[in-house]
C-alpha cells in the first residue's frame, strides 16, 4: 500500500510544480468605451431617423462581411482597430439590441455621425445622438452592467476600460462654417468661439471622468480644411482650405492645454491627447511614403476632388482603396485610420501626450488608475 502511494505523491507534486510554472490564463480585454461623431460611429445613427448614416453600399465594401454596417468607412474605423491591438472584439453600438448579456462586458459604442460638442451642432441632421445624450447613455448602461456582473465587478470594469472621444470637427464645418454668416459666427468672432467649445468640450470630460472613466483618449481635430469636401467648396488649386486649418491650429493647442488642466486637478494622466492634426498631416504632406498615390480625392464621391454630396451606389468608387487616404468627402480609409492608429500606439510624444497606447496598456497591466 505505502508503495503504491510514492508513485502518486510524485505524480501530485509534479502536477503542481507544473502549474506554478505555467503562465497564467490570460485576462480578458479590457473593456473599451467610445463617444464622438461619425469618425468613431460603428453604426448607432442605423436605429435612427437621419440622414447622417452609412448603412447602404458602397460603405462596407472592404468591411470582413462586405457588407455596410454603419461605418462611414470602406472597412474598419479607428475603434475597430483600436479593438484589435486590445484583443478584443469591437464594442457594439449601444443602440444595438444585440448589445446584452455577456457582450456588456466588452464595452460599448455611444457616438453618432453628426454631433459635435455643442448642441447645436449638426441640427440639419435632426436625430442624432448628442454627446449629452451619450453621457446619458453611459450612465444607462452602467445600471445595466451592475445588474447583469454585480457591482463590484462592474465599477472595476468601468475605471479599467480604455475610452476614447473623437468631438471638435463638426463644430467647425457643421456649425460655425457651415453656410456664410451661420449664427454662430455672427455670434463670435473665431478665437472667442474656439475658446467657447473648448471650455463646453471641458464640461464634457469632467463628466465623463464623475461618470468613472479613468483611461481617456481625445483626439484632436484633423487638418479640416485638406478634405476632399472643403477641397471641393473652398480650393481652386487643390491646396488646403486655409481658414478651417487656421480654425483647427487655434482649437487644438486649446485642447491640449485644457486635457493638461484637467489631469493636473485629478492627480493622475487620466486624459491623454491624441494629436490626430499630425497623424493625418503626415501622409498628406508625403503620401508616398505610406504608399498613397491620392489624397486629395475621395475614393468615393462626385464632383471635383469627388467632394461633393453623398457616398452612394450611384457615386465614383476607386477601384484600389489600399492607395487612397479618403474613402469619402470627410472620411479616412481604412488603410488611413492604421496609419492613425499606429501613431496612438507608438508614436512619440508628438502626437500622444503625455503617453502612447502602449505604454499605457503595459503600464496598467500592474494595475489600471
Amino acid at each position: 500500500m505505502g508503495g503504491a502511494l510514492v508513485p502518486l505523491l510524485v505524480s501530485v507534486v509534479l502536477l503542481v510544480v507544473a502549474a506554478a510554472r505555467a503562465p497564467a490564463a490570460s485576462a480578458a480585454p479590457r473593456a473599451f468605451f467610445v463617444f464622438g461623431d461619425s469618425l468613431v460611429d460603428n453604426g448607432n445613427n442605423n436605429y435612427l431617423l437621419t440622414t447622417a448614416r452609412a448603412d447602404a453600399p458602397p460603405y462596407g465594401i472592404d468591411f470582413p462581411s462586405h457588407r455596410p454596417t454603419g461605418r462611414f468607412s470602406n472597412g474598419l474605423n479607428i475603434p475597430d482597430i483600436i479593438s484589435e491591438h486590445l484583443g478584443a472584439e469591437p464594442a457594439l453600438p449601444y443602440l444595438s439590441p444585440e448589445l446584452r448579456g455577456a457582450k456588456l462586458l466588452v464595452g460599448a459604442n455611444f457616438a453618432s455621425a453628426g454631433v459635435g460638442i455643442l448642441n447645436d451642432t449638426g441640427v440639419q441632421f435632426v436625430n442624432i445622438i448628442r454627446i449629452g445624450d451619450q453621457l446619458r447613455y453611459f450612465g444607462e448602461y452602467q445600471r445595466k452592467l451592475r445588474a447583469f456582473a454585480g457591482e463590484e465587478q462592474a465599477a472595476r470594469l468601468v475605471s479599467g476600460a480604455l475610452v476614447l472621444i473623437t468631438l471638435g470637427g463638426n463644430d467647425f464645418v457643421n456649425n460655425y462654417y457651415l453656410v456664410p454668416m451661420s449664427m454662430r459666427s455672427r455670434q463670435y468672432a473665431l478665437p472667442d468661439y474656439v475658446r467657447y467649445i473648448v471650455s463646453e468640450y471641458r464640461k464634457i470630460l469632467a463628466r465623463l471622468y464623475e461618470l468613472g472613466a479613468r483611461r481617456v483618449i481625445v483626439t484632436g481635430t484633423g487638418p479640416l480644411g485638406c478634405v476632399p469636401a472643403e477641397l471641393a467648396q473652398h480650393s481652386g488649386n487643390g491646396e488646403c482650405a486655409a481658414e478651417l486649418n487656421r480654425a483647427v491650429d487655434l482649437f487644438n493647442p486649446q485642447l491640449v492645454d485644457m486635457v493638461r488642466g484637467l489631469n493636473r486637478d485629478a492627480g493622475a494622466d487620466v486624459f491623454v491627447s491624441a494629436n490626430t492634426y499630425r497623424a493625418n498631416f503626415d501622409y498628406l504632406a508625403s503620401p508616398q511614403s505610406y504608399g498613397f498615390t491620392d489624397v486629395k480625392v475621395a475614393c468615393c464621391g462626385q464632383g471635383p476632388y469627388n467632394g461633393i454630396g453623398l457616398c452612394t451606389a450611384a457615386s465614383n468608387v476607386c477601384a484600389n482603396r489600399e492607395v487612397y487616404a479618403f474613402w469619402d468627402a470627410f472620411h479616412p480609409t481604412e488603410r488611413a485610420n492604421r496609419i492613425i492608429v499606429a501613431q496612438f500606439m507608438h508614436g512619440s510624444t508628438d502626437y500622444m501626450h503625455p503617453m502612447n497606447l502602449s505604454t499605457i496598456l503595459a503600464m496598467d497591466q500592474e494595475g489600471p488608475l
